[in-house]
């Protein structure tokens, strides 16, 4: 009969490791280029098509006419329009997505090892980073 074994736990623990510590900064600098395309495509988008659109942000801001805040469908369709400040905002919040990222897989490691009193901590820094940006996100 061939069947097949089971792996011994350390060969389990250590593919887990490598696969770990292999995809994390994969997707972390995915991420990060990803965001860095957007912001240069926007950065480009701007001076190309919008080249006053932060200065006179500024300017309503000093006179305290700026008051709005865009919603997320909004800013979903002004990136279907090509709009430069909506593909910078976009670059933006994947740039957001790296520490996230990051500390959402250091999350995972601790918690594959039982390191219950990191794993108290990294929630809360995590729960801290994403209150952070969803009250930038409504402030």
């Amino acid at each position: 009969m061939n069947q097949s074994q089971p792996l011994p736990p350390s060969a389990t623990t250590a593919d887990e490791d490598r696969i770990l510590r292999t995809w994390t900064p994969l997707i972390l600098r995915t991420v990060l280029i990803a965001s860095t395309i957007v912001l240069v495509a926007g950065l480009i988008a701007t001076v190309m098509h919008a080249p006053g659109f932060y200065v006179n942000r500024f300017h309503a801001l000093q006179h305290g006419r700026l008051h709005d805040t865009e919603s997320v469908g909004s800013l979903v369709n002004d990136l279907r329009a090509g709009d430069p400040h909506a593909i910078l905002t976009m670059g933006l919040y994947l740039l957001t997505l790296v520490p996230l990222v990051r500390v959402a897989f250091t999350l995972v490691l601790f918690l594959k090892d039982h390191d219950y009193i990191y794993v108290a901590s990294t929630t809360y820094v995590l729960g801290g980073l994403i209150l952070g940006v969803i009250l930038g996100r409504i402030g």
